[in-house]
């Protein structure tokens, strides 16, 4: 039997709606970087806004997962970057999470 193909991004607005506005807040870092001359932040969030308005659900764990990782205890987005942009990000990329976990749960 075929499974069911997965529905658009667009068709699941609360996903959507999560995924843009975290890659808004990402163009923020991102301009951030640059402007701190952060050579490595500015490489790491180069295509992070890009995927998160592109990548499908499970592409966007996937991102998620790798974004989320920047903020580790040694080397950290925090230590270069401003907390009114990190932290906000760091909400919006969990509740991305949280949605994306429940929709394909609901499947």
């Amino acid at each position: 039997m075929a499974r069911a193909p997965e529905p658009a991004r667009h068709e699941l607005p609360a996903i959507d709606e999560a995924a843009l506005a975290a890659a808004r807040t990402a163009d923020k870092l991102l301009d951030a970087a640059r402007e701190r001359g952060s050579q490595r932040w500015t490489d790491f969030l180069a295509t992070v806004p890009d995927h998160l308005r592109d990548a499908d659900i499970k592409q966007l764990l996937v991102v998620i997962q790798r974004t989320r990782a920047a903020y580790g205890n040694k080397d950290s987005i925090r230590d270069v970057l401003p907390p009114d942009l990190t932290e906000p990000f760091l909400d919006q990329l969990d509740r991305l999470k949280r949605a994306l976990l429940r929709e394909l749960a609901e499947r």
